[in-house]
């Protein structure tokens, strides 16, 4: 027969039991691996990065001199093609973002309220299948498609390579990103909501509006942080078919690599990461955040 434990004679001294006994190591051991990545792997680069784009390059021997100095940001803001690169990035990932919430949003719209069970996750699979293929093999089907002679050229309505064809390539490598959080937002409203505002009288313009908008703007608004930033920090694809036209990526590639200027690399990097800062910002202010 097994021996009892006396009652006062202490407890059990498995790892179970100390963390049983013990919530705050429970919790350490589990927040702790991603909060170090956060604070001190992430946010430490970002710092690191910051601190780069403080230092220079000697103009003779291109060695990094641990000078500080705002003379990358000068050269960012003075500079008139830095200016323009800027911009363009940024109304391009603009542009994306629209094009996908619009292209988005009535194929989540059936996915989530016309579709059978069956239908959703066939639609669901077909969804993420692209995901599951090369982004360089994407990219460069869309090469083939924009070519002088291919499908889209024998038909008249090829933009050809620029920043028309970063566009609609963009749009559609990053369009399961919007289409996923869309589908999930409007999977949430229930559909005795729907018929309600019908039989209460309202159009399907009304219902849209008054219904399913609300419910569905913090599932664009998910789905938009990821379009925009993605769309912000490409370079691949530009290269492939943006022709001579040039993004934030690209720049900070080509000082990295065959610039060999680490700093001013650093410098063009941070643009980005304050685009969406201020983006967030403003999202966060609409309110749309908290609903997520």
């Amino acid at each position: 027969m097994a021996r009892q434990r006396p009652p006062g004679g202490g407890g059990d001294t498995s790892s179970a039991g100390v963390l049983h006994r013990h919530p705050r190591v429970r919790l350490g051991l589990l927040l702790g691996p991603p909060m170090l990545w956060l604070g001190v792997l992430y946010l430490g680069s970002l710092a690191a990065l910051f601190v780069t784009s403080l230092w220079t390059v000697d103009a003779f021997g291109g060695n990094i001199q641990r000078i500080w100095n705002l003379d990358n940001y000068r050269d960012l803001f003075t500079l008139e093609v830095y200016r323009t690169i800027t911009i363009r990035t940024l109304l391009t990932a603009a542009a994306v973002t629209v094009i996908d919430a619009v292209l988005a949003f009535p194929i989540a719209l059936y996915m989530a309220k016309v579709a059978s069970p069956a239908r959703q996750r066939l639609l669901v699979i077909a969804v993420l299948t692209p995901l599951w293929a090369s982004y360089l093999v994407k990219a460069y089907a869309w090469r083939g498609m924009l070519a002088n002679g291919g499908p889209l050229d024998s038909i008249g309505v090829s933009p050809g390579y620029g920043v028309t064809a970063t566009v609609v390539t963009l749009s559609y490598l990053w369009l399961p990103y919007m289409i996923l959080p869309m589908y999930a937002g409007l999977e949430r409203l229930p559909n005795s909501l729907i018929e309600a505002s019908a039989d209460l009288g309202a159009s399907t313009a009304t219902t849209m509006r008054r219904v399913v908008l609300p419910v569905l703007l913090p599932a664009a608004v998910a789905g938009s942080i990821f379009t925009f930033s993605l769309t912000l920090g490409d370079y691949i694809a530009v290269k492939i078919v943006g022709g001579a036209n040039q993004m934030l990526g690209n720049v900070v590639y080509d000082s990295f690599l065959t610039g060999n200027n680490m700093p001013f690399a650093a410098a063009v990097a941070t643009i980005p990461v304050v685009a969406m800062l201020v983006y967030l910002s403003a999202v966060r202010r609409t309110g749309a955040l908290d609903s997520l």
